[in-house]
């Protein structure tokens, strides 16, 4: 493939935020928007897409450009930022945050779920990659990437099995990139956010006994101290990205847990194992996977009482994010 030709952008810098339509790239496109970047926010969903768009406006008071794209899709991708960059004159800024999350038991999901978040989340991000960096080195203030990851990309987090794994493989991607990309004056830059307040437990997907996993998921994602607010997250990722960090690790809690395993990965990983007791069984649990939309709270009323507590920040971030499905 050709590389695309340069022209003088004549609308200031162009960034591009990949999972942008909801949650925590809804948020990266507002504080960038903030920054007067010409934004463009791509996902699958295009009426989804419409929604964040006018949720941007208001918030900013300035056009948001959507883009359509399947990022699995490496050719879709690829015409993508093609035309991104003729409208823009040029792409000076990507963030490759598309991403799925499936919680439940290693014995409920499958080869097929450990595909599917590989194919979203790693290879999503490989697309991206690829495809953004020929754009990033013709920038004239020096292209940006940055490639969100996960705590759970640090060490592996029970129930989230195929989530850690892609996550760790993007890890990895971002590491490299950045060694590789150095040359060309483009800077790459590796993000591991521990638990935000996105509402991103709507969206996920839950196996085994859906109710009880729904249940912990939703309320230690959403609980003060252990899950950070997700707008202070977003400032705090663009702020590193363009200060061109090499790597951006958010939460006390992600930053004590990446430590200790990087410091002690056996023991980490029996402390791992212990925790893993207190998650339900996949034994006796209906089979198949669920969006967190359709299982509800669980029907206990103590354990409901408990979510509500725990997941009433985590509920109200659903709706100022664009979580709700309509």
């Amino acid at each position: 493939m050709s590389p695309p030709t340069a022209s003088p952008s004549v609308r200031g810098p162009s960034a591009v935020v990949t999972g942008g339509s909801r949650g925590l790239g809804l948020l990266l496109a507002d504080q960038l928007a903030a920054r007067h970047y010409a934004v463009t926010i791509v996902a699958r969903d295009g009426e989804e897409l419409t929604r964040a768009a006018e949720l941007l406006r208001r918030r900013r008071g300035t056009r948001i450009r959507t883009a359509v794209c399947d990022v699995r899709d490496r050719e879709a991708v690829r015409d993508m930022l093609g035309e991104i960059a003729r409208e823009c004159g040029g792409v000076d800024l990507v963030i490759a945050n598309a991403g799925i999350i499936q919680v439940a038991p290693v014995d409920v999901v499958g080869a097929e779920e450990f595909r599917s978040a590989m194919d979203t989340i790693f290879h999503g991000a490989l697309h991206t990659s690829l495809e953004a960096l020929p754009h990033l080195r013709m920038s004239p203030a020096s292209g940006r990437l940055a490639l969100i990851g996960s705590v759970g990309g640090l060490l592996a987090v029970p129930h989230l099995l195929p989530y850690s794994c892609a996550k760790s493989a993007v890890g990895a991607l971002a590491e490299g990139l950045y060694a590789e990309a150095a040359r060309d004056g483009v800077t790459v830059t590796a993000v591991h956010p521990g638990l935000m307040r996105t509402g991103s437990h709507l969206h996920a997907v839950f196996g085994g006994e859906r109710e009880k996993e729904f249940a912990w998921f939703s309320t230690l994602a959403g609980m003060p101290v252990v899950s950070m607010d997700a707008d202070r997250a977003a400032r705090a990722i663009v702020r590193g990205i363009l200060r061109r960090r090499t790597r951006i690790v958010l939460t006390p809690l992600a930053r004590a847990a990446g430590l200790a395993h990087g410091v002690a990965p056996a023991l980490t990983t029996r402390a791992t194992a212990l925790a893993a007791r207190m998650l339900p069984s996949a034994g006796g649990g209906p089979q198949g996977l669920r969006r967190g939309a359709e299982v509800g709270p669980p029907s206990h009323p103590v354990a409901r009482k408990v979510r509500a507590w725990g997941s009433a920040l985590n509920d109200r971030a659903s709706r100022a994010y664009n979580q709700r499905p309509v």
